[in-house]
């Protein structure tokens, strides 16, 4: 109840009622004050329920808000006795029977509109049948039928009319750039117009133009047509295909043993048929484009009598730069390999020089370890050595016996330096071993850490949603117990003043009884009904008298009137008599002279 109280005061507070309530506020409402919000509500749902509770019988209030509550086709629940309840709590203004219209009102009131709208047209009056005979009488029955039948038509288009995204402020831009668009083509034209005028044949190649551009509208017409008839034969096709399909799919007798052949042969006919006609409209397109070429060469031949490339010389001018467009791109394709090769040879390049940097630093520090630091370089040495040897060998062309002796020599050094480094090597060994498997090792442990890092993860965000549910709650029974508090408070407000109330109704003394609400509510209902007789006699007094005092106030603008155009004549007089007394005066001076 109080989520449904909160929707209500939510929604008067907002466009278009802008009541200004709170829950305390509108929970304390009387009971004509709730009935008012209530007439408010459908007020906003049909303009004709805006009416003051106060001028209005409680019947006539009951009896209009039933009626719209019937045509909006509100349910209350419960049987035929809680109807009657029902009917009983809106004469009253109960807060258990409004309270859920006002709820079911607010939250559909755009769809209630729209329903309260189409009711004015679409309730049938029921005629009795003893009045249907009357011709005059039927047939005002029957045409008022058919318009109701015809607005159904033009509502059921409107609809799909605002459905549909058009809009008038679409449209009218939509008309407005249209517009700017025509101006600046009329400015176009013209300024050809200017430019074409001063040539030669104006007249002939604007016929000329307009026949081409018929001739162009016909054609796309026509390969519109075609391609319609395209698509409707492709889509008989597919249709067959797939009776067919289904037929063998069912399992159904087919006619002899030759059914399937006379199938597949069928199927390339069409086939044969659709190539053929695709055959035939490239035809069609390659005879148009001669046309459209031909044309072109003319109107260039015409416009500087310069020469065209004919049809031989145009195609295998069109067949070199095709085999030159074949050959770049082949060009540019090997080209673009060689670049991605070559980006992929640097790259790996940087990568194994880095590799040997580490290698070598790895193998530095590990002949430091074993004190043999300085082998690696040895065994460069010896190598650069021996390429030493090999290029003094090849340059100078030392004998045999020379060579012989640094081969010696040399086999000597290397293997004195083999049976020094083959303790390391065995030990080296012994340490690759172990580093593979502490290196697997430390994969196992890596595993098991990312799986427990991941279950205590998935743990973590549990109980992090279970924290936030948990605080969720918190502010709810929070908000909860505020709002029980606040409602306590009112009750007790309440409470209190019913006891005073009480107190001074039963209360023996006049004064106390006097200061009693009821008492004053009663005289001030009495002092507003008697202010509102007042004003009632007051209104018909001046109902009565308004046409009398319009009268009199026009005579009295016509005697204004009157009264100012005799004035104006009056000065108009004295002053045309003024001006012959001059004139008079002026005569005589001249008669003396």
């Amino acid at each position: 109840m109080s989520d449904q109280i909160k929707f209500i005061v939510d929604s008067l507070n907002k466009e278009p009622f802008r009541k200004n309530y709170n829950l305390i506020t509108f929970d304390s409402l009387e009971p004509m004050q709730l009935l008012q919000v209530l007439s408010d509500v459908l007020a906003e749902i049909d303009p004709k329920q805006l009416v003051d509770l106060r001028e209005e019988m409680p019947e006539q209030t009951a009896k209009r808000m039933l009626s719209l509550l019937g045509i909006l086709k509100y349910k209350p629940s419960g049987n035929a006795t809680d109807m009657s309840t029902f009917r009983q709590g809106l004469v009253v203004g109960s807060k258990p029977v409004i309270y859920p219209v006002l709820h079911w009102l607010l939250q559909r009131t755009h769809e209630l509109k729209k329903r309260a709208y189409l009711a004015r047209f679409l309730i049938k009056l029921e005629v009795p049948s003893e009045f249907l005979q009357d011709e005059t009488v039927a047939d005002t029955n029957k045409q008022y039928e058919e318009l109701m039948d015809a607005f159904k038509t033009l509502h059921k288009e409107y609809e799909q009319l605002k459905a549909s995204g058009f809009s008038t402020a679409e449209i009218r831009k939509d008309i407005s750039a249209m517009e700017e668009e025509k101006d600046q083509l009329i400015k176009r034209v013209e300024h050809l117009k200017k430019r074409v005028e001063t040539a030669q044949n104006y007249q002939w190649m604007l016929k000329i133009a307009r026949q081409l551009r018929v001739e162009k509208e016909r054609e796309e017409y026509l390969a519109q047509q075609k391609q319609e008839q395209k698509n409707q034969i492709n889509e008989i096709n597919t249709e067959i295909n797939q009776l067919i399909e289904k037929k063998m799919m069912r399992n159904e007798p087919i006619e002899g043993n030759l059914s399937l052949y006379r199938q597949q042969a069928s199927i390339i006919s069409r086939k044969k048929e659709a190539k053929a006609e695709e055959l035939q409209e490239a035809k069609e397109k390659l005879a148009s484009l001669e046309r459209e070429a031909s044309v072109k060469r003319n109107q260039t031949r015409e416009f500087d009598g310069t020469e065209v490339l004919k049809g031989d010389e145009f195609k295998r001018y069109v067949s070199k730069l095709r085999s030159k467009s074949t050959v770049f791109k082949k060009k540019h394709q090997i080209i673009a390999e060689l670049k991605a090769e070559f980006g992929l040879l640097q790259r790996t390049e940087e990568l194994l020089k880095q590799r040997h940097e580490n290698i070598q630093q790895q193998l530095q520090t590990m002949e430091e370890k074993k004190g043999i630091s300085g082998y690696s370089y040895t065994q460069e040495e010896l190598e650069r050595v021996s390429a030493l040897k090999s290029e003094v060998d090849e340059m100078k062309g030392r004998t045999l016996d020379d060579m012989s002796e640094m081969v010696k020599k040399l086999n000597s050094l290397v293997s004195e330096k083999k049976s020094a480094l083959a303790s390391v090597i065995k030990e080296l060994r012994q340490l690759r071993q172990k580093c593979q498997e502490l290196t697997q090792e430390c994969d196992e442990k890596k595993s098991q850490y990312d799986s427990c890092a991941a279950g205590l993860e998935s743990n973590r965000s549990k109980l992090e949603q279970e924290v936030r549910r948990l605080r969720e709650e918190c502010l709810q029974e929070e908000s909860r117990y505020h709002y029980t508090n606040c409602m306590i408070k009112n009750l007790e407000v309440q409470l209190r003043r019913a006891t005073d109330e009480m107190k001074a109704y039963i209360s023996s003394d006049q004064q106390e009884k006097r200061k009693a609400i009821r008492e004053q509510y009663t005289k001030n209902i009495a002092e507003q009904e008697n202010l509102g007789k007042k004003l009632r006699e007051k209104q018909k007094v001046v109902r009565e008298s308004h046409g009398p005092n319009m009268k009199q106030a026009k005579m009295w603008r016509d005697l204004e009137q009157l009264m100012e155009c005799k004035k104006q004549c009056f000065l108009k007089q004295q002053s045309q008599t003024s001006i012959g007394q001059v004139i008079q005066e002026g005569g005589e001076d001249r008669l003396i002279l």
